[in-house]
């Protein structure tokens, strides 16, 4: 069995992200793994050719508001899990988030990726398919899903 040295955790800031990543720090504290967070800005496309020209300034603003605060988010992050004394490195990129995902694997030779999922179903599944879900068909590296029960 591989030794595992850097756990991916992709992360977006939602209820399932941030449990995702606990659990991974429960399960690198002990094998002193690195936990490697990545946070991934998705660009915004227009379908309308008219708007793109006159909303490209917008569109920039946004993308450094969303930059600016997970930058933020991220820096919270550092600051919680070394007092936890958790080898945490903050990533963010821009870019199709399963992608990303997937090339971040590759390129920081990750042994395992650990990621939130909830269940998305009906047609925007159908149509999309999960983040998660690409990930785990396209990973280099075995990827642990968590999925949170719903409170109902």
């Amino acid at each position: 069995m591989a030794k595992i040295k850097r756990i991916l955790v992709p992360i977006d800031f939602s209820p399932y992200s941030m449990k995702a990543l606990d659990y991974a720090a429960d399960f690198a504290k002990p094998l002193g793994a690195e936990l490697l967070t990545l946070f991934v800005i998705e660009p915004i496309y227009y379908a309308v050719p008219d708007l793109a020209g006159a909303a490209a300034g917008a569109v920039g603003g946004l993308i450094e508001e969303q930059k600016k605060a997970g930058k933020a988010q991220l820096e919270k992050l550092q600051t919680r899990y070394a007092k936890k004394h958790i080898r945490l490195r903050t990533l963010m990129q821009t870019g199709t988030p399963y992608q990303a995902i997937v090339d971040a694997a590759k390129t920081l030779k990750a042994d395992l990726v650990v990621m939130g999922t909830h269940g998305r179903t009906g047609f925007v599944h159908a149509l999309m398919g999960s983040v998660a879900e690409r990930v785990v068909r396209t990973a280099p590296c075995p990827v642990l899903t968590i999925r949170i029960p719903d409170k109902r």
